[in-house]
């Protein structure tokens, strides 16, 4: 039996939902690709309202983008992220229709609640300090640390904001920290 979750799910697509409906008994809102309309954020809304909603798009640019403009006009979704690597099918191809069970399972598990207007205890310089800004492996570093707490593979400027919006605490920082260097050794 599959679980049920109350959140209402925003993907993509349809490919999307059918994904979703094997591992989870569970209702979505499709974007339809990256011009969300007016409609579609209505519908958010109002899911948000009345049973939650967790955005999850694909790790890519148009993914990050139609999660911009959702977070933007229907502030209080939850996020979960999906690394690029467990979305990715046999010819390069990402989205979250190409997850595993599992991948998904994960992504949704660790689904962080977003605010803008707090103070954030992982500061920009914490970042800079942390050699994820700016230097020749910043790219790898960042990368790593998404997988670690969970939070995709932003570049360096969503790095910041989402560290920031999703509350990452300073010990949750410097436990990811700990763990991508002892990696390193």
């Amino acid at each position: 039996m599959r679980k049920r979750l109350k959140e209402v799910i925003v993907v993509e697509g349809r490919d999307d939902t059918t994904r979703l409906q094997e591992v989870f008994d569970v209702d979505t809102i499709e974007t339809n690709g990256s011009a969300v309309n007016e409609q579609t954020l209505q519908r958010i809304a109002k899911a948000l309202e009345r049973r939650g909603v967790i955005v999850f798009t694909d790790p890519d640019f148009p993914g990050d983008r139609i999660r911009a403009r959702i977070n933007e006009r229907v502030p209080g979704c939850k996020q979960a992220y999906l690394p690029r690597a467990d979305a990715k099918d046999k010819r390069g191809k990402i989205g979250v229709e190409h997850a595993s069970p599992q991948a998904i399972e994960r992504a949704l598990s660790a689904v962080y609640e977003t605010e803008e207007q707090q103070e954030a205890e992982v500061t920009r310089d914490m970042i800079l300090a942390a050699d994820l800004i700016g230097g020749p492996a910043a790219s790898k570093r960042r990368k790593r640390l998404g997988q670690v707490l969970a939070i995709g593979e932003p570049n360096a400027k969503q790095l910041v904001k989402r560290v920031a919006s999703i509350r990452i605490t300073k010990q949750e920082w410097e436990d990811a920290l700990r763990q991508i260097e002892e990696e390193q050794d």
